[in-house]
Order: C-alpha cells, then sequence, then structure tokens
C-alpha cells in the first residue's frame, strides 16, 4: 500500500500535468505537507512508490533541481523531459550535466500557502463542486462505503 506522502505527491503530479508544467522536489514537497529531505531523499522515495504504484502518472515531472538546477545529462529523468518538449542545454562548465531552457517559465506556481498542503481544508485545488453528489437519502445523514466515498445505496 501507498504511503500517504506517495498518495499526496500522486495528486500533485496530477496537478502538474493538467497544467502541463514541472517543480522542483522542494516545491513539491512543500505543498505535499513534508521537506523533500536531505539531497531529496524524501522524495526520491516517494518518487520510487509512485512509479511502482502509479506508472502512469507523469513522476519526471518533479525534477530534483538543486540551487544550480543541474541535472545529469542522459538520466532517464532528462529524456522524458526532452520527450515532452522540454527543451535542455548543456551545462556551462559542465559536459555531464544539462539545464531545462528558461525553467522558470515552466515551473508550477501554487497560489495555496505553503502551509496548507494538498489536500487540507484550505486547498480547494481538489475540491470540484460540479462533481460533488447529494448522498443524503433523506434521514439526514450522510452513508459512507469502505473506501470513504459517500454512498447513498447503503
Amino acid at each position: 500500500m501507498a504511503s500517504s506522502r506517495a498518495q499526496l505527491v500522486a495528486e500533485i503530479l496530477w496537478e502538474l500535468k493538467r497544467a502541463d508544467k514541472v517543480a522542483d522536489f522542494k516545491r513539491v514537497a512543500e505543498r505535499a505537507g513534508f521537506s523533500a529531505g536531505a539531497n531529496g531523499r524524501a522524495m526520491e522515495t516517494c518518487l520510487k512508490t509512485i512509479r511502482r504504484d502509479w506508472p502512469h502518472l507523469q513522476w519526471w515531472r518533479a525534477i530534483p533541481i538543486r540551487d544550480d538546477g543541474l541535472m545529469e545529462k542522459d538520466s532517464e529523468q532528462v529524456i522524458k523531459l526532452q520527450e515532452s518538449g522540454y527543451e535542455v542545454e548543456v551545462a556551462e562548465g559542465s559536459d555531464e550535466h544539462v539545464v531545462v531552457c528558461e525553467i522558470e517559465s515552466h515551473l508550477m506556481s501554487w497560489e495555496t500557502p505553503v502551509d496548507s498542503p494538498v489536500g487540507s481544508a484550505a486547498d480547494d485545488s481538489l475540491d470540484d463542486d460540479d462533481d460533488e453528489q447529494d448522498n443524503d437519502d433523506g434521514d439526514g445523514d450522510r452513508h459512507y462505503s469502505s473506501d470513504g466515498d459517500s454512498n447513498d445505496d447503503d
């Protein structure tokens, strides 16, 4: 079973896909309500779980950009970014690393404050009133299935 962190990061990856944007590990982790960890290790663990449990998600949208913005030249992540139309160029002073061209224009910017992680009450990005159904069967009680979804078949 996937960790709650991985589930939150999966939701953020879905947001990134819908927006056709990318985000660095730090921003994704902060949005999910945790720290990316030393050298992004917590995010790496989440992405490993996501790749295993949800292979259809575009894991490569969470990029391990350090302060210098360098990524390994022939890494799977760089290849996926290029396949999706992101241009990269050889980093100045390094033949083994690349940077995404004009990265700032591709980075996701969330309006929700960092202290309101995705899925929290303060985050309305996951709240789509058009999809909500009234599951009140007239007795004033809501009914939920074992997976936590409202269900009025009970």
